[in-house]
């Protein structure tokens, strides 16, 4: 096999997207097809009681104005597709300010973007009182009954180990503290974008979508179609972040294409993405943690409030698992509450556990302090080899291995433990960590499909989705590692409901779901190229046992005896025909738990409440490393998030009509690169044997887990001040030190 797994291989589609080849979907030219603008509703709650779409109507360049009148009757899709319970344009009610209220199409964009400012849009406001405020309404939160999906064992929101209010009362220490996180919107670089094209009762389109299989389910539930009939394309992704699973936005373009008569591309604006796809929730966290004086934890109660919206009031994309599996506690309570608003339908947003993780690893700093513990110290007391939820060993864990390796890299020897000791002139120097830890995998398998050609080249096609991190190369590497071909001897193709089935790219189970699937059918490919050889009496491998064949670099050879070879080219050429395997898809991916630990150095003006992260460093427990170029730059982009979660980032909501204010990037504050210092990225890079790919994990959302609470931790390290409250902004520093 050729080693080439593991190694920093650029990507394999570099040069398309840097030169601008890589066609994303708002690129796809299709002649003919008219485009879409959105006209959103102004209210919070109520009914449309008149919609005058005349003037709109005769702008130029207009072909027509979608409205609940005018739009086709549509099914609502399975939750477990759509996480939006209600479409839009099918009856009057308007349930969250910027609901879609008409689609206007148009020659152009532009006239269509005109012609929408002139829909008139009347409503009879709902004469309910209207509920907007988190804070207000968390007397009203319950406890959502069990999520479940379709083949999933359910996730509780409610769960308790052993006495824990038994356990709090005798603790010699306890904790009990409230952190709370905003409203966080995902604004990938590329927006989302839909093209629909019919041709006769048949229906491609082009969506950003992460799962391009489940866009499909869920055009033909919406539209009543046979699946078959609906294909759906996505070959580049600029961002998905877990915004861009299906949304309502999608279906009514592929209803408005078969309405018209044309093709349609609508693109979402900026604007429009703050409402139509969802954002991670404003949350609320009380964690009572009890230990005994030497920092082991003897207690744990976390309860985790978020918002939901009135439509859809039992899905919590922020599950509590860091509270369930990370740390050895025998006493255990959780508790995952809802608190219904008037507001849009929040989503899973990159890292969905990073909410629930920062309460948790905050509250742990806050337990090394009372304790008088390193907090390295504190999580090496309470590191657990064994799933506090199954009783059994985790089958590969390296956590200690990373908060030594991290510590060792960063110095934290060098610490100075006393709040605000360190220091740089009038600058505040501070240093905090935390354990990042994720789950992974645990989605439905996917299949594949390889065809060694006589040429001697592989494709390999799932259909599956690059969201950008990385999935063309380390897919192409485990191929042509697994089939003993040159990297550039093989093409991996995705991104298309035409090939082998693959679920969404979501919860980090791309890696474990097709990773395994290329390396289950590239292994049977491989297999039958061999039995052609040693079958074939023209072949120097003639005869030979397959299990002294070794594949490596495009031949076949004898182990042990190189000079003995046939090129894979030869024994395709040979046989006269490609060679074509597939395999099919299992139920399920198995759950993985992927985890790490992470440093973080900031600096703090105290006068002007400026926090500045000046240096990160994470040391992870991955599994098997696929390509540590790919893997680093989810590190990278994992603390990026982490910084603007943790400092920046914030959705301003006018309360009085549940409208988000900062609805681009001039008013919702992202992190540039003037913000983000080096990143060191350590791997201790060890398979785990209970994965199908090649012994690595689902990685992609840990490094964000954990580092927001590493810099919140380090700010109080600075500062002596602990604030609890996300973002860190300059007002709350300053007003905590007054």
């Amino acid at each position: 096999m050729s080693r080439i797994v593991g190694r920093p291989v650029p990507r394999v589609e570099g040069r398309a997207k840097v030169t601008g080849a890589a066609e994303y979907t708002a690129d796809v030219h299709v002649p003919g097809a008219l485009h879409g603008a959105w006209v959103l509703s102004t209210v919070t709650r109520g009914r449309i009681t008149r919609l005058e779409t005349r003037r709109a109507e005769r702008s130029a360049g207009v072909a027509a104005v979608l409205t609940h009148r005018t739009m086709p009757r549509l099914t609502v899709p399975e939750p477990h597709l759509l996480v939006k319970r209600f479409l839009p344009l099918q009856d009057t009610e308007i349930h969250h300010q910027g609901q879609p209220v008409a689609l206007v199409l148009a020659e152009t964009p532009e006239q269509a973007r005109h012609a929408a400012t002139l829909v008139n849009v009347s409503y009879n406001h709902d004469i309910r009182p209207v509920d907007t405020v988190f804070e207000d309404a968390l007397d009203d939160a319950w406890i959502p009954p069990p999520e479940e999906e379709p083949g999933e064992a359910p996730v509780p929101n409610e769960l308790t180990r052993g006495d824990p209010e038994s356990a709090l009362a005798r603790a010699d220490l306890r904790i009990d503290v409230t952190y709370t996180t905003p409203v966080h919107h995902h604004n990938p670089i590329e927006p989302s974008a839909t093209t629909a094209v019919w041709r006769g009762g048949k229906v491609t389109v082009y969506d950003t979508t992460q799962g391009v299989t489940a866009a499909q389910e869920t055009i033909a539930q919406a539209l009543g179609l046979p699946v078959g009939h609906v294909r759906v394309i996505s070959r580049y992704l600029g961002g998905g972040f877990g915004c861009k699973t299906p949304w309502p936005h999608t279906v009514l373009t592929a209803a408005a294409a078969r309405e018209a008569g044309r093709p349609v591309k609508v693109v979402l604006t900026r604007a429009d993405s703050y409402s139509l796809h969802g954002h991670r929730a404003q949350a609320h966290q009380r964690l009572r943690l009890g230990a005994r004086r030497d920092g082991t934890l003897t207690a744990i109660d976390h309860v985790t409030t978020q918002q939901v919206s009135r439509t859809e009031d039992a899905f919590l994309p922020s599950a509590s698992v860091p509270t369930r599996r990370l740390y050895a506690c025998a006493n255990v309570s959780l508790a995952q509450r809802a608190v219904r608003l008037d507001l849009p339908t929040p989503a899973w947003t990159r890292s969905p556990e990073v909410m629930p993780a920062h309460g948790l690893e905050c509250a742990l700093d806050e337990l090394a302090y009372a304790a008088g513990l390193d907090p390295v110290e504190l999580r090496l007391r309470n590191h657990t080899a064994t799933d506090p939820e199954t009783g059994e060993p985790f089958p590969s864990r390296h956590l200690e291995e990373c908060y030594r390796r991290g510590a060792a890299a960063f110095g934290w020897r060098e610490r100075d433990p006393r709040p605000g000791s360190m220091r740089d002139g009038r600058v505040r120097v501070g240093w905090g960590m935390a354990t990042a830890a994720h789950s992974a995998g645990g989605m439905p398998g996917a299949a594949a499909r390889v065809t060694l050609s006589t040429d001697g080249t592989a494709r390999v096609r799932v259909a599956t989705q690059d969201i950008g991190t990385g999935t063309y190369t380390v897919m192409s590497q485990l191929a042509a590692h697994t089939l003993g071909l040159p990297l550039d001897d093989v093409d991996f193709v995705l991104g298309d409901t035409d090939l082998p089935y693959a679920s969404l790219s979501a919860s980090s189970a791309t890696v474990p779901a097709v990773g395994g699937a290329v390396h289950r059918t590239c292994t049977a490919a491989r297999q039958r190229l061999i039995g052609l050889a040693t079958a074939d009496p023209r072949s120097p491998l003639h005869g030979l046992p397959a299990d002294e064949i070794t594949a490596e670099d495009g031949t076949l050879h004898q182990a042990g005896r190189p000079e003995r070879r046939d090129s894979v080219r030869a024994v395709l050429t040979r046989h006269g025909r490609p060679l074509d395997v597939t395999t099919e898809a299992p139920a399920e991916t198995g759950e993985q738990y992927s985890t790490g630990a992470v440093f973080a150095e900031v600096r703090v003006d105290p006068l002007l409440g400026r926090v500045r992260v000046t240096r990160t460093l994470g040391a992870f427990d991955p599994g098997r490393v696929l390509n540590r170029r790919t893997i680093r730059s989810q590190v990278v982009g994992g603390f990026v998030w982490a910084v603007g979660f943790t400092l920046t980032e914030h959705t301003f909501l006018d309360t009085r009509n549940g409208r988000f204010v900062n609805r681009d990037l001039s008013g919702y504050l992202l992190p540039v690169n003037a913000d983000i210092p080096d990143v060191q990225a350590l791997f201790i890079d060890e398979p785990d044997p209970t994965s199908e790919a090649f012994g690595a994990r689902g990685f992609g959302e840990t490094p964000m887990c954990g580092m927001t609470a590493a810099i919140a931790n380090a700010v109080h390290h600075a500062t002596g001040r602990r604030i609890r409250d996300l973002p860190l902004t300059p007002d709350k520093l300053i007003a905590s030190a007054s």
